[in-house]
């Protein structure tokens, strides 16, 4: 009889030491965690951290390459159900946050991986690099959902996209500092309001 394979695939091992990452830097901070503190919450040693990363820098840069495609993904998945601002807006307010990488799911270890790579200068085109994603990205769902509705999109769209994403960054920043004032939704609430002010309704 053949025997069935049990060991983990290297994907398999990537997320697991993903996950183990966020566990580990959301306690110690990125600063604080070390790699055989990682490989340990991931039950693995120091050789099958080595044998997917070269160090902790090329982790946590993966980690944020994760989060940019899954989430570029994601809202194109959604755009294509949902081509309009507000039905998109809704769409994105209904879903599973659980389900997404552990970027997306923890605004503290978000801005704990913004903040490690850009204290260094060597690391920073890395995260340039992600930040133009998403802000295209927005950019992109700009130009979808006015298209879609017959008008020209009123700002650049390009801008909108910084704009939007400075926003919702800032909301991220504010929810760890003053939870009671500042609810999970509130970036969503703020383009609802910017929407609506502009006059932009359902088609």
């Amino acid at each position: 009889m053949s025997r069935v394979r049990t060991r983990p695939t290297r994907d398999d091992t990537r997320e697991k030491l993903f996950e183990a990452a966020a566990r580990v830097c959301e306690d110690k901070g990125i600063g604080g965690a070390s790699i055989e503190d990682i490989a340990a919450a991931a039950g693995f040693t120091r050789g099958a951290f080595y044998s997917n990363f070269k160090s902790k820098d090329e982790l946590i840069i993966a980690m944020i390459e994760e989060h940019v495609e899954q989430s570029i993904r994601r809202t194109h998945e959604l755009l294509a159900r949902h081509n309009n601002l507000p039905d998109f807006l809704d769409a994105l307010k209904t879903m599973d946050r659980t389900k997404q990488d552990p970027l997306g799911r923890s605004p503290l270890l978000h801005m704990e991986m913004i903040l490690f790579v850009a204290r260094a200068e060597k690391r920073r085109p890395e995260l340039a690099k992600r930040l133009r994603a998403r802000r295209k990205l927005i950019a992109d769902i700009v130009e979808t959902t006015a298209r879609n509705s017959g008008r020209d999109p009123r700002l650049n769209p390009a801008w909108t996209g910084a704009v939007l994403l400075a926003l919702e960054d800032g909301f991220r920043l504010h929810r760890l500092i003053d939870p009671e004032t500042t609810p999970a939704d509130s970036f969503l609430r703020a383009i609802g309001d910017l929407q609506r002010a502009m006059g932009i309704t359902s088609v």
